[in-house]
């Protein structure tokens, strides 16, 4: 129970700064316009799935491990 309020916690502590961000990228796609707003949108995208993915196989293997 420990670990998983620690997790918690650490992630609310990153995602505060994570909306710092936002608001500079937001401004930033409404200056661009339409098209480079979108391949910014889009590389956002692809940037975020590498770790995403990583979180689910150590999810997954931790899960798969405390199971059985």
């Amino acid at each position: 129970m420990r670990v998983i309020l620690m997790t918690m916690m650490l992630a609310l502590g990153f995602s505060l700064s994570t909306q710092a961000q936002c608001s500079i990228c937001t401004k930033t796609a409404q200056q661009l316009g339409e098209k480079p707003a979108k391949a910014l949108n889009g590389a956002i995208i692809y940037l975020a799935a590498a770790p995403l993915l990583m979180i689910g196989i150590i999810g997954y293997r931790w899960y798969k491990s405390n199971r059985g």
